[in-house]
């Protein structure tokens, strides 16, 4: 490299910005091969000036290198012959096989003057069958600092080829395009026609004509090509010193301007990201409001059922006070064991299992549903990751990491210390109901010597006030009439208070469990929460540091390019 006073001043400051750059990308969790490139574009200013061959499988490539360095240094054949790349130097021993850092990358040595500076690039065919192939070429052509680029004259400027030099525009390459097998068009007007459709073609992709040579690698190599005297001047002349150092210094500059673009683009896609997330976490809170108000209303339907099984016993009760508390009835009454089993079977019956069972019922619905509705806000979250430039980030993966969190967070505390908790709650304020009742219950008819003290949460206990009331004990038989009316008023009395109280109970219990479900799930949330918010305060000190690197990146290639 021609090192002169402002060339050196340049090379410092590319280094300083390469340096910059691979922070920046480090820091912002950018894709590996970006930082790799990255580090690439470092090392490259202080290795040969690479001067890259690339063309779809049999274009000729070895061929065409043979024919410009003037010696069988490569293989030749009609199949797949370059299964690595191979970086040709001037070396004292011909064909001396060097290894490299790279396991895909060999350095071959070989006496040729005309290599002196230069490191001649030979890579596999892009559109050969094995795909590993095409990847190194790839992978290799941020790398360049000049592209020859071989398409063959039978059939020029095929997609494949459109796609490649697309990828050498954005890497920001500067490519020379050579048509080899040009023996095989026959008149003038036909290569006319190849050239201009070669041109036309790559002006689309690059937005410029950049020079297109017709050549015969095997004429070439039979004798002498016009038209590779052509390339061989032109050629000469991009090697000049003062050339090659211009292509050297901007080529890494054409990298970084790629690496930058792409962490651009994949800040924007996460701030898209993130500006979509905040609004669907603002409107959780809309959604979680209409769930609450669903919740409600269906538990308007679970107490219907439980008020049900309380007017089924009360027309039970009723039928037994209407058919044992009579006249008929003296030796029953006198037996009030009997007829306290016989009112737990009669009356009772089922009741406390059906009470249990509806408790359970509700509980059950509780948590099903909440469970529901945060798995659909999770599985709504999940579906939305992002895709394109923004899927291989760190900020991709630390989302995706909090949001996976969030379904587990909310089933944990749905299932284990909500649903526990609901059921004992309300199973120690309904006993708490069931015991004021049938308490009030027993005190208020007064008649005989009752059961005694009323304990237990399950209906079966509500029994013992009404057969209080029921047993004629030391009192006369002119009261029977009057106490039969006393206990159907005082049944429907504490029937509709235990209605009334076990509804209170459990709506006041439905609605602060489903004030700690929404705040543990709040809970659940909130690493996300402060995620988006660290995240957008990230994204956006990035957009400054970028803008500044573009703007140094920017005055750099604007001196580079006025080098030559």
């Amino acid at each position: 490299m021609l090192v002169t006073g402002r060339v050196q001043d340049l090379l410092s400051r590319e280094r300083v910005l390469l340096a910059d750059l691979q922070a920046f990308l480090e820091t912002q969790g950018a894709p590996p091969e970006a930082v790799e490139h990255a580090r690439q574009a470092v090392r490259s200013l202080d290795e040969s000036f690479l001067l890259v061959v690339v063309g779809e499988f049999n274009a000729g490539k070895s061929s065409f290198v043979n024919a410009l360095l003037g010696a069988p240094v490569l293989p030749e054949g009609v199949t797949p012959t370059t299964d690595r790349i191979y970086l040709l130097v001037h070396g004292e021993k011909p064909g001396q096989m060097e290894p490299t850092r790279d396991p895909f990358v060999s350095r071959l040595t070989y006496p040729l003057p005309s290599l002196e500076g230069v490191a001649l690039v030979d890579t596999p065919g892009t559109n050969a069958i094995i795909r590993q192939h095409q990847a190194l070429t790839e992978g290799f052509l941020p790398r360049a600092d000049l592209v020859l680029f071989l398409t063959s004259a039978d059939r020029p400027f095929t997609e494949s080829e459109r796609q490649f030099l697309a990828l050498a525009a954005r890497w920001g390459r500067s490519v020379v395009l050579v048509v080899n097998k040009a023996d095989l068009l026959e008149t003038p007007e036909q290569r006319e026609q190849v050239r201009e459709f070669v041109e036309k073609g790559a002006r689309g992709v690059l937005g410029l004509t950049p020079p297109v040579f017709l050549i015969s690698a095997r004429g070439e190599q039979r004798g002498g090509d016009p038209g590779f005297s052509a390339l061989r001047d032109a050629l000469r002349a991009r090697l000049s010193e003062t050339e090659r150092t211009r292509l050297k210094l901007q080529s890494p500059l054409g990298t970084a301007a790629e690496i930058l673009g792409g962490e651009e683009a994949r800040a924007e896609a996460a701030r898209q990201t993130l500006t979509e997330d905040l609004g669907i976490l603002r409107d959780l809170e809309a959604q979680r409001e209409r769930h609450r108000e669903t919740m409600l209303g269906e538990l308007d339907g679970q107490l219907n059922r439980l008020g049900r099984l309380l007017s089924e016993f009360e027309v039970r009760a009723d039928r037994f006070i209407d058919d044992k508390l009579r006249f008929g009835n003296l030796r029953g009454l006198l037996n009030s064991r009997e007829l306290e089993e016989r009112f737990r079977r009669e009356a009772v019956a089922d009741l406390p299992e059906a009470i249990d069972r509806q408790f359970g019922s509700m509980i059950d619905r509780f948590v099903e549903a909440n469970l529901h509705f945060w798995e659909d806000v999770q599985a709504f979250l999940i579906r939305r990751q992002p895709e394109g430039e923004v899927a291989r980030t760190r900020f991709n993966y630390d989302r995706g990491a909090l949001l996976e969190g969030i379904a587990g967070s909310a089933r944990e505390h749905l299932e284990t210390t909500t649903e526990h908790e609901l059921a004992r709650q309300l199973s120690r304020d309904a006993e708490d109901a069931l015991k004021g009742a049938v308490g009030g219950l027993a005190g208020g008819l007064g008649i005989g010597a009752g059961i005694g003290v009323l304990v237990g949460a399950s209906a079966v206990d509500f029994t013992g006030g009404i057969l209080a009331g029921l047993t004629l004990g030391s009192l006369g038989l002119f009261v029977l009439p009057n106490k039969r009316l006393q206990a159907h008023r005082q049944l429907r009395q504490k029937v509709a208070d235990l209605r009334e109280s076990l509804e209170r109970i459990i709506r006041r219990e439905y609605e602060r469990e489903q004030e700690r479900a929404d705040a543990r799930l709040r809970d659940a949330i909130s690493p996300y929460t402060r995620f988006t918010e660290q995240e957008r305060v990230r994204l956006e000190a990035a957009r400054t540091r970028a803008a500044e690197l573009r703007g140094c990146l920017d005055a750099l290639q604007t001196e580079v390019k006025a080098l030559g």
